[in-house]
């Protein structure tokens, strides 16, 4: 009963039908080196690092699953001032990431807690030899200057918590009648 109404060979001639659409149709190339192309603006290319608000906390190296984030340093002691107890810190030795492992699944980026990983629109980062695909925190830093600023809110968008229940109590505070002299508010 479903063959009904069936035309032999009808799949192949809509087939044909297609690939005769597609072959009239202008091909659009882009020569690449030549002409960039037009990238997301937020988009995914590689992992930068700005170095100075990393804390060698180590929690995005914990939890990349592909383990490829290497992080080496060494503690420092700083005098106290005023004669208090002294101060160690951790200072930052190594910080690589291996491109040939990673994933780029951002998790890195969105459990740093010190905005010290960011997204890069770079993404013309090849190399001959895969062992050089691990960038050090130097190749890491000169990405972060490519980062582009955040976008800004969505007008229309809801307000974060905080944000609403701080204007909600200026408006009730508004709204209060001023106190007269002497009396508590």
């Amino acid at each position: 009963m479903g063959r009904v109404g069936r035309l032999p060979g009808g799949g192949l001639a809509k087939g044909l039908a297609v690939t005769l659409r597609t072959m009239t149709r202008r091909s659009i190339t882009r020569q690449y080196p030549e002409v960039q192309p037009d990238l997301p603006p937020r988009g995914r290319g590689v992992i930068a690092l700005f170095e100075e608000n990393c804390t060698v906390c180590m929690l995005c190296a914990r939890e990349c699953p592909d383990w490829c984030i290497y992080i080496d340093s060494h503690k420092e002691t700083l005098p106290a001032e005023g004669g208090g107890r002294p101060r160690t810190r951790n200072v930052l030795d190594r910080f690589a990431i291996d491109f040939a492992l990673c994933m780029y699944c951002g998790i890195c980026i969105e459990v740093c807690p010190f905005d010290a990983l960011f997204w890069s629109p770079e993404f013309e980062y090849a190399e001959y030899d895969i062992a050089e695909l691990t960038h050090e925190k130097e190749r890491l830093r000169e990405w972060m200057w490519t980062v582009p600023p955040p976008q800004a809110h969505d007008p229309s968008a809801e307000p974060p918590k905080e944000v609403a229940a701080a204007e909600k109590a200026a408006a009730r505070a508004a709204r209060r009648p001023p106190s007269a002299p002497g009396e508590r508010g």
